[in-house]
């Protein structure tokens, strides 16, 4: 299954997390060759892991085997503070009910096309349960047309451009019943997820952000 983890929980799932920063040095900085994200610790963490992100992470007996992140738009997102020249066109989202997707990543034993699914899957499933209605992402363009051969409906933000040496993009995905029941048709489930322990309200708590992001400015 794969396991929501957030503010209200994470206690649960320490030695996890923990685990989880180690996995994605392992691939995106000794794998993939990301050295901005070089950590002499061996953990990849930045700014936005924090109180406010959002961990779906697939485990095995506790054992990390894939997941991603989810952080709300109406704090300052690695779209907005990073990349925002590829949101150039439309502009990057700051809504509560628009939620960034990034650190997606996949262990190396895992990488076939049944497990992507289920964490696409999860995605969808885990924002249609809070009322989420858009997920924005910087991407791979090479993610595009996987995308849409599930059904999942993208929008482009503005031009790829050259990052890392790849073509990314800004773009938003609609969360949407029909997206889930394709992934899930697909992979012969009903559900992905399971959640234990305390739960967050995730529009609430991302118009909290925006509330205090506004007071700041106004000082």
């Amino acid at each position: 299954m794969i396991h929501v983890i957030t503010a209200a929980n994470r206690h649960l799932y320490e030695d996890v997390l923990e685990q989880h920063f180690r996995v994605r040095h392992e691939i995106f900085v000794e794998e993939r060759k990301w050295e901005a994200l070089r950590k002499p610790d061996g953990r990849e963490i930045d700014g936005y892991d924090n109180e406010d992100a959002i961990y779906l992470l697939a485990l095995d007996d506790r054992r990390v085997l894939g997941g991603f992140r989810l952080y709300p738009t109406t704090r300052p997102t690695m779209m907005s503070e990073v990349f925002p020249h590829l949101a150039a066109v439309r502009g990057c989202p700051a809504d509560p009910l628009a939620w960034e997707w990034s650190r997606f990543f996949v262990s190396r034993e895992r990488r076939d096309g049944a497990f992507n699914l289920q964490l696409m899957a999860a995605a969808q499933e885990f924002c249609l349960d809070q009322g989420i209605e858009r997920l924005c992402l910087v991407m791979e363009t090479w993610w595009l047309p996987r995308f849409h051969d599930i059904g999942f409906a993208v929008t482009p933000l503005g031009l790829p451009a050259l990052v890392e040496n790849s073509w990314t993009m800004a773009a938003t995905i609609e969360v949407r019943q029909e997206s889930l029941d394709v992934v899930c048709d697909r992979i012969g489930t009903t559900s992905v997820l399971q959640h234990d322990g305390p739960r967050i309200d995730c529009i609430a708590r991302a118009n909290r952000g925006g509330l205090a992001a506004a007071q700041r400015k106004s000082v």
